[in-house]
């Protein structure tokens, strides 16, 4: 199961008098619980405790509950008045939609960027594949997952869309959680490597259907089989 952490270090911005500007603190707030709990180092069922993270970013309980709240909005954590507030259990209804429009996107995504794409930004998918290669050489799970994450942006951004990035990471931000446990339990990083090798060529070659065709593909692969993972981790979703 992976671990838990209650530990957050305090990224907030100051102005030029010193104090902590509100708003920029709590979206600070909010980038770093959001990026626990999508990694699961704040597993779903985990309780977070207003004081607690405020203490820990030595800010008052108001931006703590503004990034919450935001948190609340986009589905990661349950607020419950009076009785307090937990990271959210994966629901395994959104899965099913989020996939066919990651699918729809990233299939546009990928084609234009077969057409458009230079030597350089050839070169820059090999860097990503290279460093996710180390990765699962290393069993570097986090790191494998970010140079998955730059992968699919850098795609987005060589299609002339970087833009859709930003809606894919609101649609896939389920999925991305429940993927966090497969790699780990179904041993999956080589065939990710192999699987973004397959777009890199298609895109090298200029070839747009083929680069949906690998791209679907991938998509498919990399989607969690939900029931096994529910079988393993059975207070993770609902």
């Amino acid at each position: 199961m992976p671990p838990a952490s209650g530990v957050f270090v305090n990224p907030a911005s100051q102005d030029v008098g010193g104090k902590l500007r509100r708003i920029t603190t709590a979206a600070a707030i909010y980038e770093r619980l959001h990026a626990d709990i999508v990694s699961l180092r704040m597993p779903p069922g985990m309780p977070l405790q207003e004081k607690r993270i405020a203490e820990d970013f030595g800010v008052s309980r108001t931006p703590v509950r503004e990034a919450l709240l935001r948190l609340s909005e986009g589905g990661l954590v349950d607020i419950y008045p009076q009785s307090g507030t937990i990271v959210s259990r994966v629901p395994v209804s959104a899965i099913p939609e989020a996939v066919v429009v990651r699918k729809a996107l990233e299939g546009t995504t990928v084609e234009t960027a077969a057409l458009n794409a230079t030597a350089a930004d050839i070169t820059r998918l090999d860097a990503i594949i290279a460093r996710q290669q180390a990765d699962a050489a290393t069993g570097n799970v986090s790191s494998f997952h970010e140079e998955d994450e730059a992968f699919h942006e850098a795609i987005t951004q060589i299609s002339g869309y970087p833009g859709i990035w930003g809606i894919l990471k609101t649609v896939k931000v389920q999925i991305d959680r429940a993927r966090r446990l497969t790699l780990p339990a179904l041993g999956r990083m080589g065939n990710v490597v192999q699987e973004h090798m397959d777009i890199r060529d298609a895109i090298a070659a200029h070839d747009p259907i083929a680069a949906r065709v690998a791209m679907i593909h991938h998509l498919s692969a990399v989607i969690p089989d939900v029931d096994e993972l529910r079988s393993r981790y059975p207070d993770y979703f609902c």
